[in-house]
């Protein structure tokens, strides 16, 4: 009797390392070839040596899920290759299961089922295809690990709940059925899981490995519902063997596949993806709580630790997870605060800690210092000497001007183009002028090349300060600092002043 030969999913077909995956695995013929060969040597040999059939055919059954892990091995050399590894590993565990039987071989027409090692290792073999098909790559590595502690978990409640129901020796037609039904569950998550990864999956090798699982998954769900429900007392070394091949052999096939190209990723539509990404934290609490009801009528205590082991582990993973999101919200923020080129706070940065530090000095009665510094001649510079040679110049100003501000409350910020800006909380008119000069000096002294009549970079710098803020808006004191600015360009550059020296505005660079 067989009634223990169930939940499969697994391998995948694509990696997209052109040079190492295509190794011996960009073969055409041989995809087609070596299955049938199998087949037909499997049909064969069992038939001539009838003496051993039995032995003959738990040979086969034990080389076919072999190969096909070692199909997945050869993939695994390229992209996806942990996904590829851990369907190789689901093989040989699975065929570990198998070679558990090679004991009790000789003994045809006995009805003494799988033994429990075979009954272990065949439950074991799940966990590596659900554990990647529940657990997204992109998560952290602390969420993976709790993924796999639920798949482990769910796993090992399967195998006490094969042993929880009196079926092994075929005394209890009931309690058969109910493990049967139990091994249909299990494939049937399965499959369903590999599905929804295939269907939202968007690289070229992730969309093919998961491709490939979903196949073998279908069919090994139906091979095992067959062979469980309709060939269940039949004994090993007959024909009917081969229908338990198919499922590694096309797993075979499909690992030995030549890989496509990996030029055209996939795009799910929005709504699946965004469901796939929500249900799937839920995937594996969900099945090890239905596999924990099933257990309540004869080991309640399992029953009860899975119930437990299904809500902590998720609370536990959960909370992982939103650290991990808060801390990508905040590394996004801070992306969003600084400027690409010069590594300096960006406009958005600028204005917001501007509006910040306004309404804290109107609160406290204290004053305010606007630096507003412009780079001389910068058109001229990208004009003649192009616009990687200005990226560079501005990096190099951004960071001489940057490291002058020493105070942890002055900021220095990219305003646009070539302007920086720097804020100067309860500064007064005086160390406001001399940090502009400090900083146009410093300029100055790095004597960068430029194809201005100086022939050498320099900057213009317009302050502009208020000694108690009480008003609503700092844009007077941007606009007075811009006026200071020009006064500087207008009095022949390289130079520093302060809003009280500015007469008006002009049009020069």
């Amino acid at each position: 009797m067989r009634v223990v030969r169930s939940n499969r999913v697994s391998p995948s077909l694509r990696s997209n390392d052109r040079g190492r995956a295509s190794l011996a695995w960009r073969i055409g013929r041989p995809v087609r070839v070596i299955p049938a060969l199998f087949l037909a040597a499997h049909g064969l040999l069992p038939h001539v040596l009838a003496r051993h059939a039995a032995l003959v055919s738990l040979g086969f059954l034990i080389l076919a899920p072999l190969l096909a892990g070692a199909a997945c091995l050869g993939r695994s050399l390229g992209r996806g290759a942990q996904g590829w590894r851990m369907l190789a590993l689901s093989m040989a565990l699975w065929a570990g299961g198998m070679a558990a039987n090679v004991p009790a071989a000789p003994a045809p027409g006995s009805s003494s089922g799988e033994s429990s090692l075979s009954m272990l290792l065949f439950v074991l073999y799940g966990v590596p295809i659900i554990f990647i098909a529940a657990s997204p790559r992109h998560e952290a590595w602390s969420v993976r690990l709790v993924d796999a502690a639920l798949a482990l978990a769910l796993g090992m409640l399967f195998f006490v709940y094969t042993f929880a129901v009196p079926a092994m020796a075929g005394t209890n037609p009931l309690g058969e059925a109910s493990l049967r039904l139990m091994f249909d569950i299990e494939n049937l998550f399965i499959a369903g899981f590999a599905l929804l990864r295939f269907s939202t999956s968007h690289a070229r090798a992730e969309r093919d490995m998961f491709g490939a699982v979903t196949v073998f998954a279908f069919l090994y769900m139906v091979t095992a519902g067959y062979m469980n429900h309709m060939q269940a007392d039949s004994d090993y070394g007959g024909p009917v063997d081969l229908v338990i091949d198919l499922p590694f052999l096309a797993l075979l096939a499909l690992a030995m596949a030549r890989p496509r190209r990996a030029d055209d990723a996939y795009h799910a539509p929005p709504g699946r993806d965004r469901f796939v990404q929500a249900i799937s934290p839920l995937m594996l609490p969900v099945t090890l709580l239905v596999v924990s009801a099933a257990l309540l009528g004869a080991h309640s205590a399992w029953a009860v630790a899975g119930f437990a082991t299904a809500t902590l582990v998720y609370g536990a993973r959960n909370v992982l997870a939103h650290m991990r999101n808060l801390a990508e919200r905040d590394r996004l923020e801070r992306l969003a605060q600084i400027d690409g080129l010069t590594g300096l706070p960006n406009r958005r940065c600028f204005d917001e800690t501007l509006q910040r530090e306004w309404s804290r000095g109107r609160r406290a009665g204290t004053g305010m210092a606007l630096l507003m510094i412009d780079i001389d001649h910068f058109k001229l510079l990208n004009d003649t000497l192009g616009h990687s040679e200005g990226d560079r110049r501005l990096r190099d100003v951004a960071v001489q001007i940057s490291r002058c501000a020493t105070r942890a409350t002055d900021l220095v910020a990219r305003y646009g183009g070539e302007e920086f800006v720097a804020i100067l909380p309860s500064s007064d008119a005086w160390h406001a002028s001399q940090l502009a000069e400090i900083m146009r000096a410093s300029v100055f002294n790095l004597d960068l090349p430029s194809p201005s009549q100086a022939r050498r970079i320099t900057v213009s710098i317009g302050v502009a300060h208020i000694a108690r803020i009480n008003e609503d808006d700092p844009e007077h004191l941007l606009a007075a600092a811009d006026a200071a600015l020009y006064e500087a360009k207008r009095s022949g550059r390289n130079a520093v002043r302060t809003s009280g020296q500015a007469k008006g505005l002009s049009d020069l660079d």
